[in-house]
């Protein structure tokens, strides 16, 4: 069995659509320079409003990666 050192980073990612959406925006930038990411684990979640209903998603997750 191999053995992994991870390290991680917190990402906020944002969107109008719902927090799946939020999520998959944090973590499409972030892999851009980010390489080996495994994991995430969803740490706050909050939103914004805009005339009595929700103008977009904010969610924050931990993002873990294996260091070489």
């Amino acid at each position: 069995m191999s053995h992994h050192t991870y390290k991680h980073v917190e990402l906020t990612g944002s969107s109008e659509n719902g927090i799946e959406d939020a999520i998959q925006s944090a973590l499409t930038k972030a892999a851009g320079s980010i390489e080996h990411m495994r994991w995430f684990e969803v740490t706050d979640t909050r939103g914004h409003i805009e005339d009595g209903r929700v103008g977009h998603w904010q969610v924050t997750i931990k993002v873990g990666f294996t260091l070489e």
